[in-house]
């Protein structure tokens, strides 16, 4: 390569650069994920547009490193104990949404002109939804231990499986396709013994190697992500040599150190390196796009995301309900899967690879995609509000009597002084500095976990989601002098969007009398908060600085450690 042509790859990777981090900002303002951002990089560099992207090769080569890496990091996921131990509202509804939504949506694609094969394709990629986005939206919202956020985490690890199964389909599929008869059939038995042997392999290395050769490489951290990433490069090479593809390769190499204790620090550190390759793989796609072709998918793009978007959520919403979830938990689990997946682009770049499916076809997926992920991220993020709106029509998805949510006993049948919405590290703190002067507490989590400890700590607790308003007609306000709102802030960027906003006002109007303390952690909260009757505005950073500096200068010639309230609320609330 001469190095005319060497310094114009560095300007076109530079520009492609710069040009993502363009477009990533604007999303960013737009709340949305990178994905969309990555694919409107690639339709801006194409040649439909700035023309920029003409090093196919070399983009080629770090897309395809970039799917190794996220096929890798989705196989540390797969630890088969958690897979083990998944319950079987998570196995159904996973299972139950999947088998509707190829279904289904086989049939659309048909009613939309496709042929069957790519019927099929479009029907099973439609079915998957986007882990990484899911959990990031969940995340930003302290949601992901909630009770819907477990259940959505674990029909999420089913898609993963299922995803795992297609490709290994397809690629045996794909193998088959360069043979006839015969041939075909010792091609896919061929594949299925490198298969068996490389998955015997993996077993064989999870059992007696991964843990003390990942334990012994953990002294240096940089020398652990350095092995993940060549473990990953080399599973997935020996997979495209074996023939069942490197995409399975890769996703085998995570499988092989899902069962260590350090997966987590791995997925971590590998994840921004993810998220940079993955980067290419988008611009190859978006590049590869014609725009005068899109334009005639507009119409069954449209009908496909509308099916997603709303026949998905319906599905696990019905066969939640039927399980005896509450409406509210089965809505807001549904709207995670609102959307498709960066699978979903993959398994259909597999299926033109293999000659199956044309560009067409993923044009066609790819509209869907960035339909469905930018409408969804909405959804998800203003879920609360939606199910405001849509609570009255919801009813027929609940039973007279839902059991399958945790049991919330005689609780509310006692007096109480304080009732406490939250029970996290901060609320556990506030409860047990008021137990100690003597009063009496009633608190309220919708992460079960949570509501198991607190219990096991001799608090009176109830099970619901303390940003319900509907939950405060249940709770026993008329004989507590304070309800104490410890619930996490999350900003949506909109001014008045504060469920606790709500909960103050749907307080008010159930005739609440006594006080009312909120947790905010910014001056601006903190000012809506007390602008709307909140009597007591708790900033726990700042609150807890002000106590320590009283501690340093008021203790400081006092022998032995002064040890501090673990809620520092202690005198405010008595």
């Amino acid at each position: 390569m001469s190095a005319a042509i060497e310094g114009y790859l560095f300007y076109e990777i530079a520009a492609l650069l710069v040009l993502a981090a363009g477009v990533g900002f604007v999303g960013l303002m737009l709340r949305q994920p990178l994905i969309v951002s990555f694919i409107a990089v690639g339709i801006l560099a194409g040649p439909s547009a700035l023309d920029i992207a003409h090093s196919d090769a070399q983009i080629d080569l770090l897309a395809k490193l970039g799917i190794a890496v996220l096929l890798f990091l989705v196989g540390l996921k797969l630890d088969f104990k958690l897979v083990r131990t998944l319950g079987p509202v998570a196995l159904m509804t996973g299972l139950g949404q999947v088998l509707f939504t190829t279904v289904f949506g086989f049939l659309i694609a048909l009613g939309v002109g496709l042929d069957a094969r790519t019927a099929l394709y479009v029907a099973i990629a439609l079915t998957f939804s986007s882990t990484i986005i899911i959990v990031k939206l969940l995340s930003d919202k302290r949601e992901i231990d909630a009770l819907h956020g477990r259940i959505a985490l674990g029909f999420l690890i089913v898609q993963d499986v299922v995803v795992v199964i297609a490709m290994i389909a397809l690629s045996a599929i794909g193998v088959g396709g360069t043979a006839e008869g015969d041939g075909a059939l010792a091609d896919v038995l061929h594949v299925l013994g490198y298969g068996l042997a490389m998955l015997a392999f993996v077993i064989f290395f999870v059992r007696y190697f991964a843990n003390p050769l990942v334990e012994r490489l953990s002294r240096a951290p940089e020398l652990l992500v350095s092995f993940a990433i060549g473990w990953a490069a080399l599973l997935a090479a020996v997979g495209h040599y074996l023939g069942f593809g490197k995409e399975l390769g890769g996703l085998l190499a995570g499988v092989s150190l899902a069962s260590t204790p350090f997966r987590e620090a791995i997925a971590a550190r590998l994840a921004s390196l993810r998220d940079f390759l993955l980067l290419f793989f988008f611009i190859a796609l978006g590049a590869s796009l014609d725009l005068s072709i899109l334009g005639a998918s507009v119409g069954p793009a449209i009908v496909m995301s509308l099916f997603v978007l709303i026949g998905n959520p319906l599905i696990v919403l019905a066969i939640m309900g039927a399980l005896g979830y509450r409406k509210r938990t089965g809505f807001l689990a549904g709207l995670t899967v609102a959307q498709i997946s960066e699978f979903s682009l993959i398994f259909m770049t597999m299926g033109v690879t293999i000659g199956h499916v044309t560009e067409e076809a993923l044009g066609l997926v790819t509209l869907v995609g960035l339909v469905t992920i930018a409408a969804s991220t909405y959804m998800i993020t203003f879920s609360h509000q939606l199910y405001a709106v849509f609570e009255p029509v919801l009813g027929i998805f609940e039973r007279r009597h839902p059991g399958a949510e945790p049991d919330n006993g005689p609780e509310t049948d006692r007096p109480h002084d304080v009732i406490l919405l939250g029970l996290g590290r901060y609320g556990l703190g506030i409860a047990a500095a008021l137990r100690d002067a003597g009063k009496r507490i009633l608190g309220v989590d919708f992460s079960p976990d949570a509501v198991r400890y607190a219990r096991k700590q001799g608090f009176d607790v109830l099970f619901g989601d303390a940003t319900d308003p509907e939950l405060l007609a249940h709770l026993p306000l008329r004989n507590a002098a304070w309800l104490v709102m410890a619930v996490p802030e999350h900003d949506t960027g909109v001014t008045h969007d504060d469920p606790r906003l709500a909960l103050l006002r749907a307080a008010r109007d159930l005739g609440f009398g006594g006080k009312v303390a909120v947790a905010a952690h910014r001056e601006e909260t903190a000012a809506r908060l007390a602008a709307s009757r909140a009597d007591l505005v708790l900033m726990p950073y700042r609150d807890a600085s002000f106590a320590a500096a009283r501690m340093i200068a008021g203790d400081a010639a006092t022998p032995g450690p002064a040890v501090a309230d673990p809620a520092g609320q202690k005198e405010l609330l008595t």
